[in-house]
């Protein structure tokens, strides 16, 4: 057994992050201002994305694109309930109602066939899920929304790519940069998009409504009196988390293959374990994995998930629940009781999936670690 536990996750800051921050709190300008405005120019560059807006969460900025559409009391709005909770509460809170799609059990992402079984003409809105670092059927589904806007959830998914683009490059997305994801600014997200209309809206929205921002009027030359366009938030990002974030995307792609070979040590390791399912991925479209998440899933009678979760703790190891499923949180069985037992793939993954240590600076010895102890659980 390990003398030390290891964490399911860990970040990953370099030194030159940390002198960044020391940098910007001695600038005398701390929140949302040229740091954000590099970091947003950064992504666009790494995604392809034409706009983005730089905000406090991923949470935020689904809650702004919801409130942008004029989503409310009457529209439906797709989505997977084997994901975080986040933007279903948001979707929640407009009034509107979620319905809840399917997914395949081997890719753990709902598809273009089990969305065009939840479209009705109430639908205003579909958000697929881009898990653990392999990218959804996008074009599949926009062609099975037909004229329904999809707007793509891709919290998990810097740094992945689907048919030899970025995901969210075509359209929009939100990106997460909350503690465990691949990049961090410990809380964060960025809103993409293609379109500036929707880009100008999402900027005015975080910030009170107002038409320009503090450092706009500062440095654009703009008269120093706020207006405001229309009611908005408080979900601008900080200039301390920016340079963390530019800082992390400088090394992206060294990020993505530290992650990348864990992973692959872990199917090699793992790969004769009949109790357990290795991750399995989609065949029908190229993509590259930025592995934000190592899901296994459990394949034995004889042991529930939950209980194999405890035995590795006691073995000094970590691990994730990545996620449990919405409908199933008591909140949403009670509010939607007709979608127990309508979704046969989300509620039998529901029970099993587990998430193994996945960051960069674990070793080969951490990996030998866990896969002994996986072992060794079993062969009880």
């Amino acid at each position: 057994m390990r003398k030390e536990f290891l964490p399911f996750t860990r970040p990953f800051i370099a030194d030159s992050e940390i002198e960044g921050v020391v940098r910007v709190l001695r600038s005398g300008w701390i929140t949302n201002g040229p740091e954000n405005t590099e970091f947003e120019k950064k992504i666009c560059d790494y995604t392809g994305s034409k706009y983005a807006v730089a905000l406090s969460s991923a949470t935020a900025g689904m809650h702004l694109l919801l409130h942008a559409m004029n989503i409310g009391p009457g529209d439906e709005v797709i989505t997977p309930s084997l994901t975080w909770v986040s933007t279903i509460n948001m979707i929640e809170l407009t009034g509107a109602k979620v319905v809840f799609a399917d997914v395949d059990k081997r890719t753990l992402m709902i598809t273009p066939e089990t969305i065009a079984k939840c479209i009705s003409e109430r639908t205003k809105l579909i958000i697929p899920v881009h898990y653990a670092g392999v990218p959804a059927d996008i074009d599949g589904i926009k062609e099975a929304a037909g004229g329904i806007r999809v707007v793509e959830d891709a919290a998990h998914a810097l740094g992945t790519f689907y048919k030899g683009r970025h995901v969210g490059k075509l359209g929009t997305a939100i990106y997460s940069f909350h503690a465990i994801k691949n990049i961090t600014t410990a809380e964060g997200g960025m809103f993409v998009t293609d379109s500036e209309k929707l880009a100008e809206r999402i900027r005015t929205l975080k910030f009170h409504g107002i038409g320009m921002d503090a450092f706009d009027r500062e440095n654009k030359g703009r008269s120093a009196q706020a207006e405001v366009i229309e009611p908005g938030f408080k979900y601008n990002m900080t200039d301390i988390q920016a340079v963390i974030g530019s800082g992390q995307l400088d090394r992206i792609e060294e990020i993505t293959q530290k992650r990348t070979d864990i992973a692959q040590m872990y199917m090699e390791k793992l790969k004769n374990i009949n109790e357990i399912i290795l991750p399995e991925f989609p065949k029908k479209y190229e993509f590259k994995h930025a592995w934000h998440l190592f899901i296994i899933r459990l394949n034995s009678d004889k042991l529930s998930r939950d209980n194999f979760m405890s035995e590795l703790k006691k073995l000094n190891i970590g691990t994730g629940l990545h996620f449990r499923a919405a409908h199933s949180q008591k909140y949403y069985r009670e509010k939607y009781p007709e979608t127990s037992g309508s979704l046969p793939n989300t509620e039998w993954l529901n029970k099993r999936i587990c998430s193994l240590p996945l960051f960069p600076a674990m070793t080969e010895n951490d990996v030998n670690d866990v896969a002994d102890a996986v072992k060794k659980i079993f062969s009880k």
